[in-house]
């Protein structure tokens, strides 16, 4: 059977992503703080990307700038008229279709200068993590090398929580180490603080927090050795007879116990304080709203005027030079089109929210209404992914507060009447209920249903409430009756 060559001709669709786009949808889903982020070290690698001049001075009529951000509801943000002369003399077309691409971009971070001698300085407003805590106390307490080596091997093999994570034979085969070394170093740092740390599991962690307050030959301890599978079932009238306790002395050991920290790393895990700033600002006029942009710190981005001119005809400047501006003035255009596609894009959902949801801003939570990506979708003109990347990481002060732009967004459920009721509004009304009932006779979820049913004309199922209930953190019925102590 013979081989051959043969030409053919086939016909396909396929989506093509363009760096132009590529930028966009990155853009749309930043948050104002990464904006700006990225706004600045776009300023500082693009040469043709500059900062135009305040306001006032001969150079502003040459700026290219977002949209301003004092738009009314009812008025749409004006393009700046300026934008397009500031540009009209670069081949806008040309370099949107034929991006001169000079080489792989480097990662934001690739371009900062690493710390060479980290100071401690540099680690004031840093939380000191649970390793390095360890480790700095371990330093203090021994003068043996290979037991301070032991022990920071152990120590990396810890959780968030502080539970050690890996077996005793793991430990010794790490780099062949002497078990009795081993055993030292662990109960070394079962000594430091915090307490309780670097268990194997939760009995272990109790033990060793109660063996530090000399407690360890106490009933207390003798119910986390032999009875721990009472405590989370409550069945403190069997545990009393066990230990041959009243119930009176079984509530002070029980007490010592509530005392304990299951989870010695949490006060090392805790995640640090993130800044809001509102992307968009909503103003109670009289009787309506009116929707501002907060664009305050973000700089009025323009083209380089020197770079344009190097793309002139008779410049002097060699063919590379202007294919290397030609590729930066494209980068610059692309960004600060961008930038002013995110602003419209994220104005007009906005004001789509703020038009929905007008009931809950003039009301309260109580009266906010069922709302899914696809209502403001069709509202707008756009496809529901661009209204998730829009409402991604941004937030919106309002006369309730600041919230999350997401925050709008949930199912409901129809009562008898014919109203749609949010699902926020319905878990609102269940931490209520479960606020407001006999502690020694908890709801159970199919008497809160019930109750919804019978009160506020809610249809809504069992599993519907255990649902919202787990939502809320709140326990079930049998977890949250209280104790039944004589004072």
């Amino acid at each position: 059977m013979a081989l051959e060559q043969r030409l053919s001709l086939k016909l396909s669709q396929r989506l093509v992503m363009t760096p132009a786009l590529q930028q966009a949808i990155k853009l749309l889903q930043m948050s104002t703080l990464e904006l700006r982020e990225e706004i600045a070290a776009e300023l500082q690698e693009n040469p043709a990307l500059e900062e135009s001049a305040p306001s006032g001075t001969d150079e502003t009529s040459d700026t290219d700038a977002a949209p301003s951000a004092d738009t009314a509801l009812d008025s749409p943000p004006s393009q700046e008229k300026d934008s397009q002369e500031a540009l009209s003399e670069v081949d806008l077309d040309y370099m949107l279709q034929n991006y001169y691409e000079s080489g792989p971009t480097l990662p934001r971070g690739s371009l900062e200068r690493p710390e060479e001698h980290a100071t401690w300085e540099t680690n004031l407003t840093r939380p000191e993590d649970l390793a390095t805590h360890l480790v700095r106390q371990l330093a203090l307490v021994t003068s043996d090398d290979q037991l301070r080596e032991i022990g920071e091997s152990i120590i990396g093999n810890l959780d968030a929580d502080g539970y050690l994570r890996a077996e005793f034979e793991e430990l010794v085969a790490m780099d062949d180490y002497d078990p009795e070394k081993v055993r030292e170093a662990l109960s070394l740092i079962q000594t430091l603080d915090p307490p309780g740390v670097a268990a194997r599991d939760l009995k272990e962690c109790l033990l060793i927090q109660l063996e530090q307050r000399d407690l360890a030959e106490t009933a207390a301890a003798t119910i986390v050795r032999e009875h721990l599978d009472l405590l989370p079932a409550r069945r403190f009238e069997e545990l009393a007879r066990r230990l041959e306790l009243d119930m009176a002395e079984l509530k002070a050991h029980l007490e010592v116990l509530r005392t304990l920290q299951p989870k010695p790393g949490d006060r090392f895990s805790a995640s640090s304080a993130v800044a809001v700033i509102p992307d968009v600002l909503v103003l109670k006029m009289g009787d309506g709203y009116q929707v501002l942009l907060n664009d305050d710190g973000f700089p009025r981005l323009r083209v380089s005027r020197y770079c344009r001119a190097i793309l002139k005809a008779g410049s002097a400047a060699t063919r590379e030079d202007k294919e290397f501006v030609r590729g930066k003035l494209n980068a610059a255009v692309r960004l600060i089109k961008s930038i002013e596609e995110r602003q419209r894009t994220i104005y007009k959902v906005a004001c789509s929210i703020v038009e929905q949801q007008r009931d809950f801003l003039d009301r309260g939570l109580a009266f906010i209404r069922p709302m899914v990506l696809r209502d403001v979708a069709d509202d707008v003109g756009i496809h529901e992914s661009t209204v998730s990347r829009v409402v991604n990481n941004k937030y919106m002060h309002t006369p309730n507060g600041v919230l999350e732009m997401r925050f709008f967004f949930h199912s409901g459920l129809t009562n008898s009447y014919g109203e749609d009721i949010s699902s926020l509004t319905i878990k609102e009304k269940i931490r209520h209920i479960v606020e407001d009932e006999d502690p020694r006779h908890p709801l159970s979820d199919a008497a809160i249903a019930k109750r919804l049913k019978d009160e506020e004309k809610l249809p809504i199922a069992r599993r519907t409430v255990a649902k919202y209930r787990e939502e809320l953190r709140i326990a079930a019925s049998t977890l949250r009756k209280r104790a039944m102590f004589p004072d």
